[in-house]
């Protein structure tokens, strides 16, 4: 199954390349884009490296993980990097613009367009207000929370689980 580049008004949603290192470094090492994230903000490119192999490695049959660009940059990426849990996460320069929603909705249409995907799943720590608002917008439903399910960074965190179930009008 090949994978597709995405076109939005304002961003390409594409395969991720070797030369996005430094791009998604700057995204993967900054403490504010990383604070909800299930890991530390990157120390070193190479961890970095290792991260970004991993995505270009992954097979589209599992993985549906798109790196965001705008205006030729790579500014965040946007996906599942197993189905059908997904995630996504921007350079904090880039928030506030609706480019998230944008991301999030283009892969929505495209992920829900695969007859093999009848939900998707996400797993937010409850203080991250913004992921929670811009979930709940599209559709995401509360499932169930957790208490200290991941230790991160900055400590325990707990979690909230969303669902979106692939809208009845949608065949695949």
């Amino acid at each position: 199954m090949a994978m597709t580049e995405i076109r939005t008004p304002r961003l390409l949603l594409r395969r991720a390349k070797a030369n996005d290192l430094d791009a998604i470094h700057a995204v993967l090492s900054n403490p504010g884009a990383m604070l909800y994230w299930s890991t530390p903000p990157h120390d070193g490119i190479d961890q970095t490296r290792e991260w970004l192999t991993g995505m270009i490695e992954s097979p589209p049959s599992l993985s549906e993980d798109f790196v965001i660009e705008r205006d030729g940059q790579a500014i965040g990426k946007v996906g599942a990097w197993r189905l059908p849990d997904f995630g996504y996460i921007l350079h904090p320069d880039h928030w506030g613009a609706g480019l998230a929603t944008e991301a999030v909705t283009a892969f929505l249409t495209h992920a829900f367009a695969r007859p093999d995907i009848d939900y998707l799943t996400a797993d937010i720590d409850p203080r991250n207000a913004g992921s929670i608002r811009l979930l709940t917008k599209l559709g995401f439903r509360e499932t169930g929370r957790a208490a200290r399910t991941w230790h991160t960074h900055i400590g325990w965190c707990d979690s909230v689980y969303f669902r979106l179930d692939k809208p009845p009008n949608r065949s695949g």
